[in-house]
């Protein structure tokens, strides 16, 4: 029968005796925690004595029915004691029933008194993310997680963050566990599937001939996966239901928020499972989970064995990744972390991620002390050296357009003669003397002595000059990085002065805002650090040679006085200068494109820009049988071929302005097929005498003089003269089995791309335009013939 009162006061006494570790030194202290079934959690630090010994007390308010006790290192957190595979006693509930003093004598024996001081340890990431010109990059959160992968699945752990310093760096110290349970490890993790395992572990799967069924990634593990590798009764599941739920999710497991997989340190955990001073994964109620969770992890264990016994070896393109079944999944004992990194930024455009590693990335098992170096990407704000180095004087030194130097611009300084204004100028390339159209941005530095400037523009070679009309000025807005505050600080550059709509030197600026902080307490980013000119080229100006430099001006109260037109580049006398070639597109109505009718259909509903610059149509598709009668094929047609039939496309790709790259056209079959129509390993007629591409007159536009298909053959091959390629009226003639090679519906694509540099963006890909056009073929397995034969046989020689 019981002796005490429902309000009477317990205590429970925990001795601690490390006496029999041989050469005991009493170097650390221990943690004991009291889980009891009601009432609050207890935990206490011991600190032993010479002799190892040492005593844990602790004073329950209310009968506290059964007591879990755990013994482990005292920098362990309460919430992961029951974890850790350390010392636990459980006192039966019946005990308090007897006495009001229980005394629970636990041993610390040498096994655990050696592991506790490696379970917790502190490691140290630190490092610096930069531009990949190895500028700085300032003020940037870096957070660092732990990576553990299972089949194609990865689960994320945060261990830390730190704010990168002005020049760049950062240091992360964080605390790192290992010798859990396998159960308490799975339930805290939240997997993800990982492309780059996807990709490496599906084909592998899909080469091995005995598997009917290669089982597709699903988001979450489940054992169903394995089902077609291995089949029922080679898992070994007794209750099939079970295979098809996320593995390790218990009922507390399955409510728990998403945001703690970003984050599982001990802090967030008390924070997400609502644990206040309570470890309520031990209580009684979380017994059913923990057993469940222990079978799934031997059934985890049982199922590597049978995959290893059925998998081929481990893909080469997996090795030193150790993914699971290939390599053992221990991660309970992973005493070192496996480290990747997520940088983001906020300099004015809110958090943008500028480092997001992955798997294949991953850095396994660091050392307790890790340096790495982050290379972030154009995303960045980056902070420019000690800005000291602008020249003195009154004059300027312009060196970039677009971030293209400009003895890389045609009849610029250092640059080629000719052709004047393209980039690249006289290269045989597709890249070679390229225009430039929309926004420009010229670069470079202004002289200490100027003020404020102007850019003027000339389009009679310098003959006269103008100012450049307000609607061509764009605005330039530089940051700067503030490091007391972590701060980015936008400043505009634009500015009416004097009636005048002119650019303030950043010199000048700096020299009126507390001209010491700059380069000390203030550091410019720089993406706009060297910007000087930003030129809206689309409106007013026609396609053309422009010329543009500078008047330089100096401020007295609101007024703008003594001006230098033009203003000389610094250390010689010649005008700071920029020569371009402009080549703007009208897409539209006033674009000079044919209306949409059936016969060219463009704009909405379409894949056709309505422009002609470059324009691109099908005007007639023929096969011509080896009688040599002829059969056009209409668009959503139907066309039957035979051995020793040729195809027949009459087409255009054109740019009036000369500045066209390069034309592609192919045939698109099936499901993801394609033949390359200009390849001769896709169709080898192309090559032959009698085939491939003619010019051909009498089209909406002028026969090709060069049929291309490239800027870089119309160049080195056809004779075309820099800087100008229109391209113009083609054929293509090919057998026609080689471009239809089975019975399919088809698609002729044809995509013409201009050399523009577009906005300073330099890809071929700015000014395009696309036609398309479909039918069926159907592909005969004899020669198709008609009584015509003879006459038109001579038709086709005569062609």
């Amino acid at each position: 029968m019981s002796v005490h009162g429902k309000n009477s006061s317990y205590t429970l006494a925990v001795p601690l005796d490390a006496s029999g570790i041989e050469g005991f030194e009493p170097d650390r202290k221990v943690k004991v925690l009291a889980v009891p079934e009601r009432g609050e959690s207890r935990s206490a630090t011991v600190e032993l004595d010479e002799a190892g010994k040492g005593t844990a007390r602790f004073d329950l308010d209310e009968t506290p029915g059964a007591v879990k006790v755990y013994v482990g290192p005292a920098d362990a957190a309460d919430e992961e004691l029951p974890g850790l595979q350390t010392i636990a006693r459980s006192i039966p509930a019946r005990r308090w029933d007897e006495l009001a003093n229980v005394i629970l004598p636990v041993a610390v024996t040498p096994h655990y008194w050696w592991w506790w001081r490696r379970w917790c340890r502190t490691f140290v990431a630190r490092g610096r993310v930069q531009c990949p010109d190895g500028s700085a990059v300032p003020g940037a959160e870096v957070c660092a997680f732990d990576v553990d992968a299972w089949w194609w699945w990865t689960s994320l752990q945060q261990v830390g963050c730190a704010v990168t310093d002005v020049d760049g760096t950062f240091e992360i110290r964080f605390r790192w566990c290992c010798g859990w349970w396998p159960w308490w490890w799975w339930r805290w993790r939240f997997w993800r599937l990982e492309p780059f395992l996807v990709e490496r572990i599906l084909p592998e799967l899909q080469r091995l001939p005995e598997i009917l069924k290669v089982p597709l990634p699903d988001p979450v593990p489940k054992l169903s996966m394995f089902r077609d590798l291995l089949g029922d009764e080679a898992i070994g599941l007794s209750d099939l239901r079970a295979i098809d739920r996320p593995l390790f999710t218990g009922a507390d497991i399955a409510s728990k928020p998403a945001a703690v997989a970003a984050d599982c340190g001990s802090e967030r955990l008390r924070q997400v499972s609502g644990l206040t001073d309570q470890v309520q994964a031990q209580r009684p109620t979380a017994a059913a989970e923990q057993r469940a969770a222990a079978a799934e992890s031997r059934l985890v264990a049982r199922l590597r064995e049978q995959l290893v016994a059925r998998l081929p070896a481990p893909p080469s393109a997996l090795s030193g990744f150790y993914v699971w079944p290939w390599w053992p999944h221990l991660p309970w004992w992973d005493c070192r972390p496996d480290l990747i990194f997520r940088v983001s930024q906020n300099c004015g455009a809110g958090d943008v991620v500028i480092v997001d590693e992955d798997y294949a990335d991953v850095r396994h098992n660091v050392d307790p002390v890790t340096e790495v170096t982050l290379v972030a990407n154009d995303s960045a704000c980056c902070v420019t050296p000690d800005p000291d180095d602008d020249p003195a004087g009154v004059c300027a030194v312009l060196t970039d357009l677009c971030d293209a130097p400009l003895v890389a611009i045609g009849g610029n300084d250092g640059a080629p003669s000719a052709p004047v204004g393209y980039l690249n100028p006289g290269d045989m390339d597709n890249r070679g003397d390229r225009p430039f159209g929309g926004t420009l941005v010229v670069q470079g530095h202004m002289g200490s002595d100027v003020d404020y400037y102007e850019p003027l523009v000339s389009a009679d070679n310098g003959l006269s000059w103008a100012p450049l009309p307000t609607s061509a000025l764009g605005g330039i807005t530089r940051w700067y990085y503030v490091p007391a505050t972590q701060s980015w600080v936008a400043v505009p550059f634009l500015h009416t002065v004097d009636g005048r709509r002119v650019y303030e030197s950043r010199v000048h600026y700096e020299a009126s805002h507390d001209p010491g902080s700059w380069g000390h307490t203030r550091y410019w980013a720089f993406g706009t650090y060297g910007y000087l000119v930003r030129w809206l080229t689309t409106q007013p100006f026609l396609n053309g040679t422009y010329r543009l430099r500078l008047r330089g001006w100096q401020r007295v109260g609101d007024e703008l006085v003594n001006p230098t037109d033009p203003l000389p580049t610094c250390g010689v006398t010649i005008p700071a200068e920029v020569v371009v070639q402009i080549d703007n597109r009208l897409v539209g109505a006033g674009s000079g494109h044919p209306p949409s009718v059936p016969s060219h259909p463009c704009g909405a509903g379409t894949v056709h820009t309505c422009t002609l610059e470059p324009d691109t149509d099908f005007v007639a598709v023929r096969i011509v049988h080896a009688d040599a009668s002829e059969v056009p094929v209409d668009a959503c047609g139907n066309v039957p071929i035979g051995p020793g039939d040729v195809l027949e496309v009459d087409f255009f790709a054109h740019d009036p302005e000369g500045h066209l790259a390069y034309y592609t056209l192919q045939a698109t079959y099936g499901e993801n097929q394609k033949v390359n129509l200009l390849a001769p390993s896709d169709v080898p007629s192309v090559d032959m005498p009698g085939f491939g591409l003619s010019s051909l007159a009498g089209l909406a536009v002028p026969a090709a003089v060069q049929v291309g298909p490239d800027y870089a053959v119309a160049r080195s091959d056809q004779g075309a003269v820099a800087p100008e390629w229109k391209g113009g009226g083609l054929r293509l003639r090919v057998k026609a089995l080689e471009a239809f090679p089975e019975t399919c519906c088809y698609q002729l694509e044809l995509r013409a791309h201009k050399r523009t540099v577009v906005n300073c963006n330099g890809s071929l890909w700015n000014h395009t335009n696309y036609s398309e056009y479909s039918f069926l073929v159907v592909v005969n397995p004899v020669p198709i013939l008609t009584a015509e034969s003879v006459a038109l046989q001579a038709k086709v020689v005569e062609r």
